[in-house]
């Protein structure tokens, strides 16, 4: 064993994780009305409480119809979501909306006469990876763990008498060879809210099997490795466990920490905000050098100045594993044959300015299947860039 490696998620019903669906659900309101809406929502939740805040931007037609929408989109979330619990209960929340017009100085940095220089939203460095550890082109570790917390979420969802609350989290360590293939999964670690009376051993025959089929052969560990509920009960959960916020989970969201991170967060932001899109975009170039041969892992970094269209950098990283060099891709993608990374060519690419946002706020925004849930859904998994990227080289 040359080395471990840790990674976790957290469900749909984590305090932080309602809040990222709140303003995301928020986000794709404002887009169904206008596509061009700029919206940078934050939610707060806690006890019996959800409080918006942030700037949002659209026409005068569209905007009273938007704002009177705003309270049953959230409670029509959280009641998605599955929270029916006395002090945090979908239809007795107290809510608070104190969302505001954007910034005219903000504004007028990212907003253009000609659309295709339209500036970024703002300064910052985002990241891009893939690797081949999973066919989704994801670090395992993170793959596996959002994928028990999916696989449990259906479980609870299915049936309606289920001992399981909406409240969890796993975390999985692989064992990694010094060629850095997986041997196995070292320890399971799984947290979730469950109903009062419940004992650990009634939720481990529930999610046992859950864990055994999604791990590929050979990989499931025994009870010892297999950590339930280690603290003991977990009924009090959610947002009335713990306060929740938007964007506190952004090592969740992406490749779980076996990637650098740039600090951005990604709910509740409209793709003018490259926090959010040139994230995405990172991503896609990144998967499709992996998905064309060219490298068994890949990390880009697209870095902007706010008000500024072209990105002040362009970094890869293919780790030692490229057959072409690293200073070619950069450059390749720097000159934008292959994709425009202006913020509007990448919205325009990956079709940004549709309501596509709310799927992406739990079980994480890459290693999904571009579609998966309705058309447009993330487009930025796609691999259709490994013919022209091959041909440019």
């Amino acid at each position: 064993m040359a080395y471990l490696f840790t990674s976790e998620s957290v469900s749909e019903g984590h305090p932080d994780k309602v809040c990222d669906r709140v303003s995301d659900t928020i986000l794709d309101l404002f887009l169904r009305h206008e596509s061009e809406a700029r919206v940078a929502c934050e939610t707060l939740a806690t006890t019996n409480r959800i409080v918006l805040a942030g700037e949002v931007r659209a026409s005068k037609d569209n905007m009273p119809s938007i704002m009177d929408q705003i309270e049953a989109e959230v409670r029509n979330a959280i009641s998605d979501i599955g929270y029916e619990q006395d002090k945090f209960h979908h239809a007795h929340f107290e809510f608070q909306n104190y969302l505001h017009e954007q910034s005219a100085d903000i504004a007028a940095g990212v907003d253009s006469s000609d659309s295709k220089e339209e500036g970024a939203g703002d300064q910052g460095l985002m990241f891009g990876y893939a690797c081949g550890e999973t066919e989704e082109l994801m670090p395992a570790p993170i793959h596996y763990a959002h994928q028990l917390l999916k696989g449990m979420a259906a479980l609870r969802k299915k049936n309606t008498d289920s001992i399981l609350g909406p409240d969890a989290k796993s975390q999985i360590t692989l064992r990694y060879a010094d060629d850095g293939s997986i041997e196995g999964v070292e320890t399971l670690v799984v947290s979730t809210q469950h109903k009062e009376g419940v004992s650990e051993s009634d939720i481990r025959a529930l999610i046992t099997p859950l864990a055994a089929d999604l791990l590929p052969d050979g990989w499931m560990v025994g009870a010892k490795n297999f950590l339930i509920n280690p603290t003991g009960n977990f009924v009090i959960g959610g947002p009335d466990g713990d306060a929740g916020l938007t964007g506190r989970k952004i090592i969740v969201d992406t490749y779980g920490g076996a990637a650098p991170h740039g600090g951005g967060a990604f709910s509740g932001k409209d793709p003018t905000k490259v926090d959010r899109s040139a994230a995405y975009a990172a991503r896609y170039l990144a998967k499709n050098v992996v998905a064309s041969g060219l490298a068994k892992k890949c990390t880009i970094q697209i870095a902007y100045a706010i008000g500024v269209a072209a990105p002040v950098s362009v970094y890869v990283n293919s780790h030692g594993t490229g057959t072409v060099s690293d200073s070619s891709l950069a450059a390749l993608f720097t000159n934008g044959d292959i994709m425009d990374l202006r913020p509007q060519g990448i919205r325009t690419h990956l079709g940004l300015n549709n309501p596509i946002y709310t799927p992406t706020s739990a079980y994480g925004h890459f290693g999904r299947k571009a579609g998966e849930a309705g058309a447009g859904t993330f487009s930025w998994e796609a691999t259709d860039l490994v013919d022209a990227i091959k041909a440019s080289l």
